[in-house]
């Protein structure tokens, strides 16, 4: 009713500044600024991968580094947030300057790496040392970037409220967001570095950044914005549950463990291309995609979100171990000849729809529930506070789970106890 009245007093007086509660209105407009946002994140991935595989290696270890120092810059940006960025700013005006700011690095970038790799090559040494060099190039391309781009959801999120609806709101930004990384994938591994290279599709990036700064701050021009829903003594009278952080950090953990394992054998089917990497990552996003917008809308319908994230990580297990006896065990035997579907080889664009199934049928399972697991984890987290803590707090639990799943899977589990064991 609250709102009901809010929405006849701005219409009685349009010189009324439009409340936080009418966002409704303006869900398209950010659902598409999300999108352009993911795809401008995930080109970025793809050529930063392709170019600092050329620059420090393309061994497995070099690989977790790399994951590990992009993921570790999407944590810090998304805990520092609600710490560093004042909560009476504007939201679309702060995730505007966000993108600036990307954009902006994104075009350094491009000039600075190939230098990168110069002092890299003349300085590579072997054994441990040669690792923490790894590591530290990596983290200084990557680190600027990526805490900016973790800052993201957080920032927005501070122009939705913390109501269930509000909640199931931003559980479709992040599906928005994956949609977008999904569509970046597909177009710089399979379109933009096939048929051009890393400087057209750096531009492309960019472009796609300055556009969502722009539309942001016109929105933000349009949409006075008042502080008033998270106050510091709301903010103490509601306990911090702790139970949503650690589950949505396993969660994660897994989810980059599994993907570390599944990838590496992938690898062996496919090969070891910028395309296959793509090609897997690809499927893997479109399933947390689907998952997050289907947890959006159980978030907004359950009465007990803490039960259904809790269901989701126990329905986990069959399906990990689903994809891991496909990938093992039935994918080898899945390839087209001359009896088993011979058309396909008579066209690149065949081969590649025919592993993008496989991967298809065993992956999606587990990721859509990990991609549910999120917006879960955000209802269960839920209370009267800065959104932006909220989001904040839950993105850095899941990102730094997926970065030590990524990091024990690859350089411990693994050359340990071998995939079978780490599975």
């Amino acid at each position: 009713m609250d709102e009901v009245r809010a929405g006849r007093t701005l219409k009685s007086n349009p010189r009324t500044p439009r409340s936080r509660s009418e966002t409704g209105r303006f869900k398209p407009a950010l659902l598409l600024l999300f999108v352009g946002s993911g795809f401008a994140a995930l080109v970025y991935e793809v050529v930063w991968f392709h170019l600092l595989q050329l620059a420090v290696g393309a061994s497995a270890i070099s690989l977790a580094v790399l994951l590990g120092s992009f993921m570790g810059g999407m944590c810090l940006g998304s805990i520092a947030f609600a710490r560093l960025v004042s909560p009476t700013l504007h939201p679309l005006r702060v995730y505007a300057w966000l993108e600036f700011g990307i954009g902006g690095i994104g075009l350094v970038l491009l000039f600075l790496l190939p230098l990168v790799g110069r002092i890299y090559v003349t300085s590579v040494g072997y054994g441990l040392e040669s690792i923490l060099f790894r590591g530290f190039v990596a983290a200084i391309c990557l680190l600027p970037p990526t805490i900016l781009m973790g800052a993201t959801l957080p920032a927005i999120s501070r122009w939705i409220r913390t109501t269930k609806i509000g909640i199931s709101q931003l559980g479709f930004f992040y599906g928005a967001n994956i949609a977008g990384a999904v569509l970046g994938t597909f177009l710089a591994g399979f379109f933009l570095l096939r048929l051009f290279d890393t400087i057209v599709a750096t531009y492309v990036a960019i472009s796609i950044n300055l556009l969502v700064g722009a539309v942001a701050l016109w929105l933000a021009s349009r949409n006075p914005f008042e502080a008033t829903d998270f106050e510091e003594a709301d903010e103490a009278d509601s306990p911090v549950p702790t139970a949503p952080y650690v589950v949505i950090a396993l969660s994660g953990l897994t989810a980059l463990g599994a993907e570390v394992v599944w990838t590496r054998q992938l690898s062996l089917l496919f090969g070891t291309t910028v395309y296959n990497f793509s090609l897997i990552l690809l499927v893997f996003l479109s399933g947390l995609g689907l998952g997050s917008t289907f947890g959006a809308v159980l978030s907004r319908r359950t009465s007990e979100p803490s039960d259904a994230l809790g269901k989701c990580q126990l329905l986990l297990v069959p399906s990990i171990l689903w994809g891991s006896i496909l990938i093992t065990e039935r994918m080898p035997y899945w390839q087209p000849n001359e009896e088993f579907l011979p058309w396909i080889l008579d066209s690149t664009a065949y081969v590649f729809a025919f592993d993008m199934i496989r991967c298809g049928i065993a992956m999606l399972p587990a990721t859509i529930l990990w991609g549910t697991s999120f917006p879960l984890a955000l209802a269960a987290a839920a209370r009267k506070a800065d959104p932006g803590k909220l989001v904040g707090g839950i993105y850095a639990a899941n990102t730094a789970g997926a970065i030590v799943g990524s990091l024990f899977f690859t350089l411990i589990w693994i050359p340990l106890a071998g995939t079978r064991t780490a599975q």
